[in-house]
């Protein structure tokens, strides 16, 4: 591949394309929390009940799955929107199997976390979780990778939402830090499981050896005497 038509190579036109369908296909998610988030209404909030995390309740492991999908109101789904749109960006712009399986990781450690040390008679929802794990993956990848775009916005992103980490401390009763600790820590783990390996440098061209034509072996030409 032409360095030119490398889609995660910094200032190539494939690389500002797949930042553009990234935004869109990020800014396409947010009607469908809305959506959501307009039927629980509807339903008195009883999708909150169904599907949402309570921590040690054998009846709360299905919001592993549905939680990051459900909210408690629709400032809650606005004051997650934009980040989630920012930061799903830049993750889905590096390959979408990658943001698929890293997205899954991010999830299932996010709400496994919670199940297990959230606060009993609780119910947890909300994307915040899936959210702080794509500020992880975000700064791992970064680094892992050697990348120094993907650096920058590890930077970037820390700096317009650093002051967020401050969450991922028990400071609230009403905000869960285990969901937004364990998904940072997902972030993590998944862009160390799914980092994109560089290629290997290859070997100087295999060639004819000095001395010998192209299908000979060069031997000694001095005699070899007997030792």
């Amino acid at each position: 591949m032409a360095l030119d038509d490398d889609p995660n190579r910094f200032g190539t036109q494939p690389f500002y394309a797949a930042i553009g369908r990234s935004f869109v296909a990020m800014c396409a998610v947010v009607p469908v929390l809305f959506g959501i988030e307009l039927i629980d209404n509807l339903a008195d909030q009883r999708l909150d009940l169904v599907g949402g995390i309570r921590p040690h309740d054998v009846r709360g492991r299905d919001g592993v799955v549905f939680a990051p999908f459900l909210h408690a109101s629709f400032q809650h789904v606005t004051a997650n929107s934009a980040p989630l749109i920012l930061l799903g960006t830049f993750v889905l712009a590096g390959g979408g199997k990658r943001f698929l399986a890293s997205t899954a990781v991010i999830a299932v450690v996010s709400g496994v976390g919670t199940w297990l040390l959230g606060s009993p008679n609780t119910v947890v929802v909300g994307a915040s979780g899936v959210i702080f794990g794509y500020l992880g993956l975000l700064l791992t990848r970064g680094l892992i990778e050697g990348t120094w775009w993907g650096v920058a916005v590890g930077v970037l992103i820390g700096l317009l939402y650093g002051w967020q980490l401050v969450a991922l401390l028990p400071s609230d009763e009403r905000i869960s830090w285990q969901a937004h600790l364990f998904g940072f820590l997902g972030g993590m783990l998944a862009a160390v499981l799914f980092r994109r390996r560089r290629p290997r440098r290859a070997g100087p061209p295999a060639g004819p050896v000095p001395g010998g034509g192209p299908d000979t072996l060069a031997l000694p030409t001095e005699p070899l005497t007997p030792g």
